[in-house]
């Protein structure tokens, strides 16, 4: 982090979040003296061996600036014996949000919490801390993308229903930024899920980030959730400004204000409401941390958004605004440049020699964006209608079924199958050098890897290869929560997402499969031998009573 960033992401965070701590085994008699309501749920998260982080919000019932609050964690969800206990404060300077780290617990160990003021008591939520050595299998539950006015969160809902998960993964845009009158926002008044009036706009101050936290914690999916399982999270984008970079963010403008002043007001706004134990500190950017599962899984949380990223290069800055003519030889001469990158030097090596020292089976990257090559013919972004994407594509499919099954296609046809571009900039296929940098490490590390992506809104599985087409690793994406995906992009129905979705895989080598146009979640299942990624896709977001209505699964040999 520059000096500039620092000082003001500093400044401007103020007093900063204060995480309290509590001793298990230390049980508290104190009464609470105010009387307050807890007004968004509980949550827990960050989960340790022996500590997990508790969260609630507390307001006091009164035009009293402090409460303090009685914490309980036990075994039994009678509460009939308390395992620890203690008393927090509650203050407006953390928009009344409550953190403890209850350390001295057992390792993976379940345990019932709830939070009480004078007047009222929480609701009661569940945890869980990370296993000791001995585990055999752990299943993650991951997220992406939850878009408010683009429906109700019928993902995480179904998802608290699971009992087989026992942590969840949340890869980012928890939140998004947006005001409510564009992306995302066709169905919300029908829904009721517009945003309250005095949160209407683009996201800028802290305030503003605070009240969109606390409107998404009305949604009794989330809720939920954050009720029954503790969360792992990193921040994407939309937790700021879309298509966020080190020092600017595409959705930020010179009108709207000092970037850092926004981006220090939504780290702060994100580490109090999120049941999170900031690594380095409740202002800083490096969110970046590990979680050890036993001997079976070691879990990097990365962040390739926030702290590092150089902005990402956009195609239009290569044409010739006069005759569209595509400059190639400064494109590849801005890809190629060694000095672009996403995890910096320090978040790099961190990640690397805690990989070489882990004795964990597996090795699992939870991150925000695709690693893999998605390289889709040029001729889709050279003149073809957006809606004629789907055919295109199909047309293109089939020539290269035809020419894999032995027979002749036309010079046309294989001078497009041979031209290719990266689809999406902003994910790793923006940033080849870094890419091929940390793929050439796994390939020596030699150990089985997974990398769990989500922001695209669509579900992934890829083969993570280097340039010389060597296999080193393998690809989950999770679908989005409730942003519109590729689906609403290119405008196409049920029929055409199916069929583009088996025509992808034909042209793009290191795909796997993919789906175009549900919402959902994944499941990764990790045993010592192997592991199991599941998509869940639900009927709808735009009705309550959604469900999960289909899945997909697939295997990973260790």
């Amino acid at each position: 982090m520059d000096r500039r960033s620092f000082i003001k992401l500093s400044s401007l965070a103020g007093v900063g979040l204060t995480v309290s701590t509590g001793l298990a085994g230390c049980v508290s008699t104190a009464k609470p003296q105010v009387a307050a309501k807890f007004t968004h749920g509980v949550a827990s998260g960050d989960p340790l061996q022996t500590a997990v982080i508790l969260w609630t919000r507390a307001v006091p019932s009164d035009d009293t600036n402090q409460a303090q609050i009685i914490w309980e964690v036990t075994e039994s969800e009678s509460f009939n014996t308390l395992v620890a206990s203690g008393e927090v404060s509650s203050n407006a300077t953390r928009d009344f949000t409550v953190k403890v780290d209850v350390t001295g617990l057992k390792p993976g160990t379940r345990y019932f919490y709830r939070f009480r003021s004078a007047s009222s008591v929480s609701a009661v939520g569940e945890t869980k801390t990370l296993p000791g050595d001995a585990v055999n299998e752990v299943t993650f539950g991951v997220f992406s993308c939850s878009n408010y006015p683009a429906g109700f969160f019928t993902p995480y809902a179904e998802a608290a229903k699971q009992d087989s998960i026992d942590y969840v993964l949340h890869l980012g845009d928890y939140i998004y930024e947006y005001d409510g009158k564009g992306y995302g926002t066709q169905h919300a008044e029908e829904m009721g899920r517009t945003f309250v009036a005095d949160n209407d706009t683009e996201l800028f101050t802290l305030t503003d980030y605070r009240k969109r936290y606390a409107l998404y914690r009305t949604d009794e999916g989330l809720r939920s959730l954050h009720q029954r399982k503790p969360f792992i999270v990193v921040w994407d984008d939309h937790e700021i400004s879309n298509d966020t970079y080190k020092d600017g963010a595409q959705n930020h403008q010179l009108d709207e204000g000092d970037f850092y002043a926004r981006r220090a007001a939504a780290v702060q706004a994100y580490y109090e409401w999120l049941p999170i134990r900031p690594p380095f500190g409740d202002s800083r950017l490096e969110i970046y941390r590990q979680f050890t599962f036993g001997k079976l899984v070691d879990l990097y949380m990365l962040d390739t958004r926030v702290l590092a990223r150089d902005k990402q290069l956009v195609y239009s800055d290569f044409r010739d605004p006069q005759t569209n003519a595509f400059d190639q030889q400064g494109f590849v001469a801005a890809m190629s440049n060694p000095s672009r990158g996403l995890l910096g030097t320090a978040q790099r090596e961190w990640l690397t020699n805690n990989m070489t020292k882990s004795e964990a089976k597996w090795q699992v990257l939870g991150q925000q964006l695709l690693i893999g090559r998605m390289h889709f013919p040029a001729s889709i972004f050279n003149g073809v209608p957006r809606e004629q994407v789907p055919a295109h594509v199909h047309t293109l499919a089939n020539a290269k079924r035809r020419q894999q099954a032995g027979e002749d296609i036309s010079a046309e046809e294989t001078h497009m199958l041979s031209m290719l571009m990266p689809y999406n900039l902003d994910a790793w296929d923006g940033y080849p050098v870094e890419r091929e940098r940390l793929l050439g490490f796994i390939r020596q590390l030699d150990k089985p890897v997974i990398s769990l992506a989500g922001d695209t809104h669509n579900a992934w599985h890829n083969t993570l290869t280097l340039n010389d087409g060597t296999a080193v690793a393998t690809e989950l994406g999770t679908s989005s929560v409730s942003s519109p995906g590729m689906e609403n992009y290119l405008k196409f129905d049920d029929d055409t997402a199916k069929t583009l979705a088996s025509d992808l895989p034909v042209l793009i080598t290191d795909l796997n499969y993919c789906n175009l146009h549900q919402r959902g979640f994944m499941t990764v299942n990790f045993a010592h031998d192997h592991a199991v990624a599941t998509w869940h896709f639900v009927d709808t977001v735009r009705d309550k009573a959604g469900k999960v209505a289909s899945t997909y699964s697939t295997k990973i040999s260790a």
